[in-house]
């Protein structure tokens, strides 16, 4: 794949995972509470339409829509269905810091990755039978689960027992976090903003695993590191955008 630079294991079609990205996009919305903060949910469009318009997958169905809990969390369906939890918003302070939030989401759809983990998986006999797959930031979320099981957050913390959870290979986070980069720069933003965001979320008193989001996609000095590799490639695409 160009983006990723690597040959990829993938069984299905891009038609077959924007299906089952939007049956479960459609299966959490009837079963979790959207925000009703309009001003959010208008801001989380604004920023991941300009980011999916500079991306190879600028004509795809992209839905961007902001669920009302309380976790700092987010994840992308196959097929571009993105999803924010409202908990984002208390670490995610600027416009810049959601753009690296939602960029690294559509890194992950524009790679494939959710297809790619499942094609893996029934390669190896794992048997997992999931209908589709959600990706958090740092992991994909839950699919094919009880509509009666809570919160969207409660998806995702209990996906990984119900055999629904398929975290990403840290190639594939560092993959969606250079994309990420790229994208965001591409779309106007700030990519050091990338770098802060997961500061601020590294000295969270909590960065211990004790939530989905970070116990799925720990935070390390690692990563950190990498973004702070690939951070001058993303701000010569950001100066392009200012002249």
């Amino acid at each position: 794949m160009p983006e990723t630079g690597r040959r990829q294991f993938i069984t299905m079609t891009p038609q077959e995972e924007q299906n089952r990205g939007l049956t479960t996009f459609q299966k959490l919305k009837r079963s979790n509470k959207i925000s009703g903060d309009s001003a959010q949910q208008a801001r989380v469009r604004r920023i991941g339409l300009r980011i999916a318009a500079v991306t190879p997958m600028r004509n795809a169905p992209w839905e961007f829509l902001v669920f009302q809990d309380p976790e700092p969390n987010a994840f992308c369906l196959p097929g571009g269905k993105v999803g924010v939890q409202s908990g984002i918003f208390k670490i995610a302070t600027t416009d810049a810091e959601l753009a690296a939030v939602l960029s690294h989401e559509i890194g992950h759809a524009v790679a494939r990755h959710s297809a790619e983990q499942i094609s893996q998986n029934e390669a190896v006999g794992l048997g997992i039978g999931v209908l589709s797959t959600a990706v958090s930031i740092g992991a994909s979320a839950a699919i094919g689960y009880d509509p009666g099981a809570g919160t969207v957050s409660d998806v995702l913390g209990t996906g990984a027992n119900l055999g629904f959870l398929l975290p990403f290979s840290r190639r594939q986070e560092l993959e969606a976090d250079r994309l990420g980069l790229v994208y965001m720069a591409r779309a106007g933003y700030d990519p050091r903003a990338a770098i802060t965001f997961w500061q601020k979320m590294q000295a969270r008193p909590d960065n211990d695993g004790g939530i989905s989001f970070l116990s799925t996609h720990p935070v390390n000095n690692r990563r950190i590191a990498e973004l702070q590799k690939y951070l001058p490639q993303a701000l010569a695409e950001y100066e392009q955008t200012r002249r």
